[in-house]
């Protein structure tokens, strides 16, 4: 039996998920009665697969400023550790269709990017380690595979 962890996503079991995909991997509730939701926006099959550093990188610079644009409810997009995904956390907003919705055009902007948001060395701790082309070719494996982002566990 495998010990219960603090963190969530420690008490996933990895072998059982199926990416890509888009799943609520928490809520936690304010004192003020505010409520953030998190998601796990999973590209690659996690301990088969994964992303590399620069293409990562872009991405998670074009998603966290794009997302923006479609969703007023952003608290922080993230990249996982691990390579395969990031975490989407949004206030107030229990909405998870209209997450999908907003991702799908957020990964849209990411084909239309001409450049990289903040990458130079003033606004990027690693300004050197970007690739757009990367980016964007992340976006495309994704989208073409829209119709399976509800569809989380292996059969």
């Amino acid at each position: 039996m495998v010990q219960k962890m603090n963190v969530e996503s420690f008490n996933l079991d990895h072998t059982k998920v199926k990416a890509p995909y888009v799943r609520l991997a928490g809520v936690t509730h304010g004192q003020q009665g505010d409520v953030i939701h998190k998601y796990d926006i999973r590209l690659k099959q996690p301990n088969k697969e994964h992303m590399e550093m620069p293409a990562l990188h872009s991405l998670e610079h074009l998603l966290a400023e794009n997302v923006r644009n479609h969703l007023d409810h952003v608290v922080d997009l993230s990249p996982m550790g691990c390579q395969t995904g990031f975490y989407l956390a949004v206030i107030n907003h229990d909405d998870y269709d209209g997450i999908l919705d907003a991702l799908e055009k957020t990964l849209q902007d990411v084909l239309n990017a001409k450049e990289v948001p903040a990458c130079n060395e003033v606004q990027c701790g690693w300004a050197a380690s970007h690739s757009l082309e990367g980016a964007q070719e992340l976006a495309r494996e994704l989208l073409a595979k829209k119709d399976e982002w509800k569809e989380i566990f292996v059969d």
